[in-house]
């Protein structure tokens, strides 16, 4: 994060971003950051997750931002409930006045069986955070741009499991089509009002989430071989192309849903 003073592309640009104590989140909020932003970090808890591979885990990411130079304020929220999130849209703005980008970061996984035996808590549990909560977001998001009348950006991560079939992770998947599909619906709706949309896609990536398959060397070397960059994907990879699509310079892609997975989607997936 060194120069933050001298980098431009998000110049005064207000950004919330959920699910921001860790992982993905946390790589775009020091990004944006880092960039010009003035970042509202958002997460059930400000302390970072401790299986992340990122370093200084014990200081959270408005902290991070801080002492590098930037403006970051925590505001707690979970994004399954709608008060939290109108609570979290109104903190932003009165902490910075307004909102420039929304991050619909927050999401969780479940998996590791087949259709047959997958839970109703394991189906709710994913549609509720992934799929509710990029809704209620999204939502206060558009309301506070219309209010503002001057556009806005909304960028979900997504994931390849909103974008076609995986073997023991289907409530998964379908609760990130459902998010993809929103993603595409945002576009159609709100693009005459100058309010882009777009979704990130990306593969597995190292992060606290995915520790368990990446010390898997079983896993680790058969999804290594899947991918035709022979490598996972990491926090950085996603934080680079949510800087992109948050600047100016992406100003013409709109409803889009990026695949950021070194190719894994060129493959076939079986049981």
């Amino acid at each position: 994060m060194e120069g933050i003073a001298t980098m431009k592309r998000l110049n005064d640009k207000v950004a919330i971003v959920t699910g921001s104590s860790s992982g993905f989140g946390r790589a775009i909020a020091t990004s944006f950051a880092a960039e010009g932003a003035k970042i509202v970090c958002s997460d059930i808890r400000r302390e970072a997750n401790p299986e992340g591979f990122e370093n200084d885990l014990r200081i959270p990411t408005d902290e991070v931002i801080r002492n590098a130079g930037g403006e970051a304020v925590f505001v707690a929220c979970d994004v399954t409930k709608s008060d939290d999130v109108k609570a979290l849209f109104k903190a932003a703005v009165d902490a910075f006045g307004k909102l420039d980008v929304m991050v619909n970061n927050a999401g969780i996984y479940r998996g590791g069986k087949l259709f047959h035996e997958m839970t109703e808590e394991e189906l709710d549990t994913c549609f509720n955070v992934n799929v509710r909560g990029t809704f209620l977001c999204s939502q206060e998001a558009v309301r506070q741009f219309l209010k503002q009348g001057r556009g806005g950006n909304i960028i979900n991560i997504v994931s390849t499991a909103g974008l076609g079939g995986h073997p023991r992770q289907s409530v998964y998947n379908i609760s990130k089509g459902a998010q993809a599909n929103l993603t595409r619906c945002l576009a159609v709706e709100y693009g005459k009002d100058n309010i882009r949309v777009n979704g990130i896609c990306p593969t597995y990536a190292k992060t606290a989430l995915t520790r368990a398959f990446y010390e898997d060397k079983g896993f680790d070397a058969m999804f290594v071989e899947s991918i035709p960059l022979k490598r996972w994907g990491e926090a950085k990879d996603v934080s680079d192309l949510a800087l992109f699509l948050a600047s100016d310079e992406s100003g013409y892609i709109h409803g889009d849903l990026i695949k950021l997975d070194g190719g894994e989607q060129l493959c076939r997936y079986s049981v």
